[in-house]
């Protein structure tokens, strides 16, 4: 089954969506990536701004490591042999996988090249942009998204900070069928993964997407084998406030940490 891939560049999934991408060549239609700075969503600034005032000076360590270090990932990774830590545009040059940034996936510019691309469904791979009923129906099998969570728990942009919420954290993988509602189509696939205790919540982001990599590949192997699994949407979890990840460093948790530095100037984007 051809897809037209959407991600966002983060080191949250940026070295799994490229192995992903060198795995599947044949595959992949188009690579479209979310434009984090768009003006629509507040530009660099704006963006950081609201995230601060919502969750604190505690998601800084986060946010940095995720979406800033990376860049200065360029000046340490000379030829890279893994592609995960190959940039993205070269590696889809060389796969000849036409590759574009995209500021507005809900428009008729974006439903115009879905359609042309001979893609046969959408797969959001760390997506931040929400798609619209009528972006999802662009393509004959719609859509399929990969959540870095136990879906229905954990709905939202940062699952794994949410999940160190709990005692103990409950980590997983849900590949789920996309609909306007943020995560809660129908589930496709999912997997409970365990991993090491003091885990910070971006590392976790980092493998979980990691291990979603096998149920993808089955998936997309047998797409009229798919068996949906309906379930009912629980509240939505979006960033954290500053009581919560007090409360989450107080159960010996942490969004990022110094792991996640290395892994970011290891991770160029």
């Amino acid at each position: 089954m051809r897809i037209a891939l959407l991600t966002l560049e983060a080191l949250a999934s940026a070295a799994p969506v490229r192995r992903f991408i060198a795995q599947n060549p044949g595959s992949i239609a188009m690579v479209a990536l979310s434009d984090p700075y768009r003006p629509q969503a507040g530009g660099f600034s704006g963006q950081a701004i609201k995230l601060i005032r919502r969750s604190g000076w505690r998601i800084i360590p986060y946010l940095l490591a995720n979406f800033v270090l990376p860049h200065l990932g360029r000046l340490f990774v000379r030829n890279p042999t893994d592609p995960g830590q190959k940039l993205i545009a070269p590696l889809c040059r060389e796969l000849a996988i036409p590759l574009s940034t995209e500021a507005d996936m809900n428009g008729a510019a974006f439903h115009t090249k879905l359609r042309a691309s001979g893609a046969e469904a959408i797969l959001t791979f760390h997506c931040d942009q929400i798609l619209t009923a009528e972006t999802i129906d662009c393509l004959p099998r719609g859509g399929i998204n990969v959540h870095a969570g136990l879906l229905p728990d954990h709905r939202g942009p940062v699952p794994t900070i949410h999940a160190l919420f709990e005692s103990p954290p409950r980590f997983g993988i849900t590949i789920h069928r996309l609909v306007p509602k943020i995560d809660a189509g129908g589930i496709l696939a999912q997997e409970a993964v365990v991993l090491p205790a003091g885990t910070s919540a971006l590392t976790a982001a980092r493998l979980l997407h990691e291990a979603a990599l096998p149920l993808l590949a089955d998936l997309l192997a047998a797409p009229d084998d798919w068996q949906e699994r309906a379930v009912a949407a629980k509240p939505y979890c979006p960033f954290p406030t500053p009581a919560q990840l007090r409360a989450m460093h107080r159960l010996g948790h942490q969004a990022a940490n110094w792991q996640d530095v290395r892994a970011a100037l290891a991770t160029p984007i």
